[in-house]
């Protein structure tokens, strides 16, 4: 969420950037109602003061025993009281329609930010590594898998429908691995580790911004106001709602959580194996900070190097895309995705993102800070994908593979897997 007066005064700027966001919202018509509601809330005002200043004059009249003149002015106070009970009626509903125009305001894009449609428009910032060759035909992830008995899609989907899978044995091995290694890496950057809701109330996706424009990607509780998150950034956002916190030093959050996913849209898209599922695990990095463009960069690049860092360990080629205007959300300032090297592709698919989104979270979610002249001034979130699984076991399997069937497992995993250098089918 933006500041009215601010939209008020950068109407043309705003309306660019929902055009390009594929926002479908007039700043025209929300600036209307804002006249509306102000216009409104003047009058109200006015004859409150009208009703207080006559009723004290009533009460003057009582005490000087002049009740004549008293009952006199009675019926003015319930004529005020009546065009104040029509107004606050119109008031109500001109307030509905100015707060749901402000739901579909989106955030402000960066200088940086690539102009584009899609993620086709996306681009490339950084490379680090190359394709992996190889000098045999590879296997895809679903073969490996099922050849090391660690991936069952066709029970997934008996049992649970499309885009839905088992993991076994040493699928969920590594599974677990990588997050705990990403876990280790954020804890020992400060990172202060939460175990957070997963079924949360509404409230809760329109703070952080995921609602109203991601509710079909969002799977609904029967009969309760409670959604699955489809990511634990927003519990780890909520956790400061309606707080007044300290961010001397920037606050640190990570979790990890299991995720859901509607995806909705994505029929015939990326339906082989364990790239676009309905349930997956995630490692996320959430910071809370202050107001400041400078800080805020400098922690944008922070949180991105831990994913950078975390890719390292794994030994995997990647590459960094600075996404660009169309392929963002309503709620972001500035992204770049990392995408991972996957031989089956042929490509290199997103596994990360990160996100700054300047005060527009914390404004729905009221999270505030007092500055050092004690003015209370809304802050700054942040956050980071450190690990997703299961996609992150297609590049992990598939890259790692040999002529044979085998898989190595990189160094920095092996103490999570008890020691195993190497994955024999």
């Amino acid at each position: 969420m933006l500041d009215v007066k601010w939209i008020r005064q950068n109407q043309d700027l705003i309306q660019a950037v929902a055009d390009q966001k594929g926002i479908p919202v007039s700043i025209a018509q929300l600036v209307e109602w804002d006249d509306k509601r102000r216009l409104l809330l003047q009058e109200m005002e006015q004859l409150r003061h009208e009703r207080n200043r006559i009723s004290q004059e009533i009460n003057v009249f009582i005490q000087k025993c002049e009740l004549e003149k008293a009952e006199q002015k009675k019926p003015i106070v319930k004529e005020i009281n009546n065009r104040l009970g029509t107004l606050e009626h119109e008031h109500k509903e001109i307030v509905k329609q100015y707060n749901h125009l402000m739901m579909y305001v989106p955030n402000v894009v960066s200088p940086e930010t690539p102009i584009g449609l899609s993620d086709k428009d996306n681009v490339e910032v950084k490379r680090v590594g190359e394709p992996t060759r190889f000098n045999f035909e590879p296997k895809d992830h679903v073969t490996l898998g099922e050849l090391h008995n660690m991936i069952d899609i066709p029970r997934g989907v008996k049992t649970a429908g499309s885009r839905n899978y088992y993991l076994t044995g040493a699928g969920v091995s590594l599974h677990r691995a990588v997050q705990q290694l990403a876990v280790d890496v954020l804890v020992d950057r400060g990172f202060t580790l939460l175990e957070v809701p997963l079924m949360v109330r509404t409230e809760a996706l329109f703070h952080t911004g995921y609602f109203p424009l991601g509710q079909d990607q969002t799977y609904k509780i029967a009969e309760d106001d409670k959604w699955l998150v489809g990511t634990s950034e927003v519990p780890l956002v909520s956790y400061y709602d309606n707080e007044i916190v300290d961010v001397k030093e920037p606050i640190k959050l990570a979790a990890v959580s299991l995720c859901f996913r509607n995806e909705v849209g994505s029929a015939g898209k990326d339906v082989h194996g364990l790239y676009r599922v309905h349930q997956f695990s995630k490692v996320e990095q959430v910071i809370v900070c202050e107001d400041s463009l400078e800080r805020s960069e400098q922690i944008f690049q922070e949180i991105t190097e831990n994913a950078e860092e975390i890719l390292t360990l794994l030994e995997l080629p990647y590459r960094i895309m600075a996404v660009c205007t169309g392929d963002m959300s309503q709620k972001t300032y500035k992204q770049l995705d990392i995408e991972t090297w996957m031989p089956s592709r042929q490509a290199y698919g997103e596994t990360h993102s990160s996100s700054n989104l300047l005060d527009f979270q914390a404004r729905r979610s009221n999270i505030r800070y007092r500055d050092m002249n004690g003015k209370v001034r809304f802050c700054y979130t942040l956050n980071n994908t450190a690990v997703a699984s299961p996609r992150i076991l297609i590049p992990l399997l598939e890259n790692h593979q040999e002529e044979d069937g085998s898989i190595r497992i990189p160094q920095a995993l092996r103490k999570y897997m008890k020691g195993i250098e190497r994955l024999q089918p």
